[in-house]
Order: structure tokens, then C-alpha cells, then sequence
């Protein structure tokens, strides 16, 4: 087995607990878009959030085919996250690109 092997097989779990951390990052933004600071929204980006969300769906689907939960598990998770938002902001704001 290769170094490069070795060390890929190593980040395995390490890389599972970025993909669930990582979409969690985004809760601070949620909160304060749904409960502390929603004035704020017309400051979103409405198209950045849906980017956000159609790219973690393919990640997701990508990972699902492959059968890569490092891949699918935070990837879903960060779908679901980013649609909160653009939910939100479009509760807040209405459609605004």
C-alpha cells in the first residue's frame, strides 16, 4: 500500500466528522436569518444560497451512486442547511436575485 494510500484511508474518519461539522457551521447564520437579526436578510445573497444548495445536492447524489458516506453524509447535510436559508431569505425578502 502506498503513502498516499495509507494516509487517504487514515483521513477516512477524520474527513466523515469535517462533512458533519462543516454544514453545522451554518447554523449561527441560520439562527440569526430566522430569529435574532432577520431585518438583515435583504443582505443575503439569495442566488449564492441556491448555488450552495443545487452544488451539495449533486455532491450528495455523487456520493450516494458511489456509496461514499465521507461524501453523501455531509454534503446532505449541507443541502439541508443551505435550503433553510434560502427559505429563509425568501419568507424575509420575497424572490430576490
Amino acid at each position: 500500500m502506498s503513502l498516499i494510500d495509507r494516509v487517504g484511508k487514515a483521513l477516512e474518519p477524520i474527513m466523515l466528522a469535517m462533512g458533519l461539522i462543516s454544514p453545522l457551521a451554518t447554523l449561527p447564520q441560520i439562527y440569526k436569518l430566522y430569529f435574532s437579526h432577520s431585518e438583515h436578510a435583504a443582505g443575503l445573497s439569495l442566488i449564492t444560497w441556491l448555488l450552495y444548495a443545487c452544488i451539495a445536492s449533486l455532491w450528495t447524489v455523487y456520493g450516494l451512486y458511489h456509496k461514499n458516506p465521507t461524501i453523501w453524509v455531509g454534503n446532505g447535510l449541507g443541502f439541508i442547511m443551505y435550503v433553510a436559508m434560502v427559505i429563509g431569505i425568501v419568507i424575509h425578502t420575497g424572490i430576490t436575485l
